[in-house]
Order: structure tokens, then C-alpha cells, then sequence
């Protein structure tokens, strides 16, 4: 019997929902096929993982960490590298913070990460916009109690100091702080099972570099060859589709699958 996994990225209000602080375009009607995929196939997965996107409002990536010579925080989406703290045009808020934070930006820069992007506060935490999307939810409770199972959720990104686009690991960890770190357990996981179908938003940020840690991380390269990315449940940040499009080129190559919900083709489950 196959063991058929689902891993689901951050599918949350803020991201979901129109009236959310960081609306992704079409992550509404995505999390409506993905709910619609589970119903139907919840005798077939064995397992669900869902990470949770988790933030408080001083965070290194939101405005308030930051100020120009005036004092002023930056607007959402401005980019902030090396240089523009050096130089002054950019300084903490915090003036303790500086040298961690000039220090971020410059490891950003080495590790082939993404620069430091400021993103509209979101998925904070207590806030109902962390919370899953509620026609998500009850479907993850349908297949709870149908199958006396339990939901994996992972939470990722309550560490101010580092951005957290990957469940498999911090964008720069800390170690002192074991939830940046890489994350095992879920790789283990993922790696033990026959297919991962793997949906979620944004698919230009938390979902490309999941998918591309775990890649990284597999003990056996042939283990993405396991990856099926469900299409039709995921939309990139506007403005940012050039990096969805890279993410899909890349991991394609490497193995990954590509489908769509009513195409998807699983395996039998042992539940």
C-alpha cells in the first residue's frame, strides 16, 4: 500500500482571503481546489503537514525594524541591502540592533537568499490572519475525523532577527533558536513517503524555498522525483512571478512533478 503525503504551505487568512494583509492573487480559488482535492482523496493521504506562517509585528522584515534620516519607516516592499544600511539611508529603529542586523543583510547577500524585502505586517501571531483559511480548515477537520488522525502543523517565522520562508530552515539561523534550524523530523518524514503532493502560498517565496531546501536536504537525490506540486493551489506575490517561474524551472528539471488537482494521481493509503 503507498504512503501519499500532503504537505501544505501557509495557507493562511493574510494570504488567502482579499481583505488579508498580504493577499496573494488567485490563493483564494487555490485553497478552494485544495479543499476540494482533500475531500475527495482523504482515504488516499496519509498524512497532512501544514506550516503556519508566525510573525510579530518588530520583526527584521516589517517596517517598524527600520527608519530613514527622517525617521520614517520604509513601505512594504522596499528592498534594503548592504549598502543602504552602511550608508545611513536605512538604520534600525533600535540602535543596538544595527550591527545584527547590517551583519543579516550582508549573510542574505552570501547565502544566495533572497534580499531583504519589507512586507506589510502579517500572520501575526494571535491575529485571526494566521489563522488557516476557514474552508481549508474544515476540510483539514473532515479528514481528521475521518481518519482518527491528527494534522502535522509546523509554525515558522517568530524569531524577529531572521526571515522564515522555508519550513525546512531560517533564511539565516539562529542557533540559539531551535525553530530555525533545519527541521529533520519533516524531512525524514517527506522522504519516508511514496508521493508528497505539496500546495500552498506564496509559490514565488515560502513554497519555491521549501521546496528547494528540501531538494537540498534529502539524503537520496532521487527523492524529488517523490515532489508532485499541485499547480492549481499556488500564486505567486504580484510583482514577483519571474521567481515562481524560475522555482518550477529549476525543481522541474531536477524531477519534480507537476499537476493539477483533478489530474492528480495517488496512491493507495495503508489508513
Amino acid at each position: 500500500m503507498g504512503n501519499t503525503q500532503l504537505l501544505v504551505i501557509d495557507p493562511q487568512v493574510d494570504f488567502c482571503d482579499p481583505e488579508g494583509a498580504l493577499f496573494v492573487t488567485g490563493a483564494q480559488e487555490d485553497m478552494q481546489r485544495l479543499s476540494e482535492f482533500i475531500s475527495r482523496n482523504a482515504d488516499k493521504l496519509e498524512a497532512i503537514h501544514c506550516t503556519l506562517d508566525n510573525h510579530h509585528v518588530m520583526d527584521i522584515a516589517h517596517p517598524l525594524w527600520w527608519q530613514d534620516s527622517d525617521g520614517n519607516p520604509p513601505d512594504p516592499f522596499t528592498i534594503i541591502d548592504p549598502d543602504a544600511v552602511e550608508s545611513g539611508a536605512w538604520s534600525t529603529a533600535q540602535t543596538d540592533a544595527r550591527g545584527r542586523s547590517l551583519n543579516y543583510v550582508k549573510t542574505l547577500g552570501q547565502n544566495g537568499r533572497y534580499p531583504l524585502c519589507i512586507w506589510p505586517p502579517h500572520c501575526l501571531i494571535g491575529s485571526s490572519g494566521a489563522a488557516v483559511l476557514p474552508e481549508l480548515f474544515a476540510a483539514f477537520t473532515d479528514w481528521e475525523a475521518s481518519g482518527r488522525k491528527t494534522v502535522n502543523y509546523i509554525r515558522k517565522g517568530s524569531n524577529p532577527w531572521t526571515e522564515h520562508y522555508s519550513a525546512i530552515q531560517a533564511d539565516v539561523p539562529d542557533p540559539e533558536d531551535p525553530g530555525t534550524l533545519l527541521n529533520a523530523s519533516l524531512i525524514h518524514a517527506l522522504e519516508e513517503a511514496d508521493q508528497v503532493f505539496i500546495a500552498g502560498e506564496a509559490g514565488s517565496h515560502c513554497v519555491a524555498n521549501t521546496v528547494r531546501d528540501l531538494a537540498e536536504n534529502f539524503r537520496d537525490s532521487d527523492s524529488i522525483k517523490k515532489l508532485v506540486l499541485l499547480e492549481d493551489t499556488t500564486s505567486p506575490v504580484p510583482g514577483f512571478e519571474s521567481f515562481q517561474e524560475e522555482f518550477l524551472e529549476d525543481l522541474s528539471a531536477r524531477g519534480m512533478q507537476l499537476t493539477l488537482t483533478v489530474d492528480a494521481n495517488l496512491s493507495s493509503s495503508a489508513r
